[in-house]
């Protein structure tokens, strides 16, 4: 039954507090500073009704002090505080290689592998079109081998990167399968 937060990524959170005041009887001022550099408080009013606010635009990886004054016109109020670290930056794949590529099938692979990553899913089709097939790969892997495909074909291959908050960040790379055996 204090300040505290919820749903923190790396670039916001939400806050959450009791319900001390009304729309009637006052409104909170709300300030917030990255701990290393408490000069670059910021400052924030929020009317009484209120019992939640969403932060964002912060900095990734970084801790803020956070304090919420309660500034009533009946009863006086302490501030209440806390302390909320932001996540790490989610960043995209910045690789995607082809390789071993045959008739029927290539090996794809990315990087970096990230702990923030919950799964990738590999998006494939042939150029030109728009039939596109996907594969899901557990967050551990970083490769998979893509199959039953057709020879002498250009393919768009995207790694999508699904982070544990939901976010998707995706880089894409194009494949080309080789000649099919004659007869084929």
């Amino acid at each position: 039954n204090r300040l505290h937060a919820t749903d923190v990524t790396s670039s916001g959170f939400r806050l959450l507090w009791p319900k001390l005041l009304s729309q009637e009887t006052g409104y909170y001022t709300l300030e917030y500073a990255p701990t290393a550099d408490l000069a670059r408080k910021r400052t924030q009013q929020v009317s009484g009704a209120h019992t939640s606010l969403v932060l964002s635009g912060l900095a990734p990886e970084t801790t803020y002090e956070v304090a919420l004054i309660p500034e009533s016109n009946v009863h006086y109020f302490p501030p209440q505080t806390t302390r909320v670290t932001t996540l790490a930056e989610e960043i995209s794949p910045v690789q995607v290689l082809i390789s071993e590529s045959g008739p029927r099938s290539f090996h794809v692979s990315w990087a970096p592998v990230l702990d923030s990553v919950l799964s990738y899913q590999i998006l494939y089709g042939p150029l030109p079109g728009n039939s596109v097939k996907v594969l899901e790969v557990d967050g551990r892997h970083n490769s998979t081998v893509v199959e039953h495909l057709a020879p002498n074909t250009t393919y768009l291959v995207t790694v999508t990167a699904i982070y544990r908050s939901g976010k998707e960040k995706s880089l894409s790379a194009k494949a080309c399968t080789q000649e099919g055996e004659r007869g084929e």
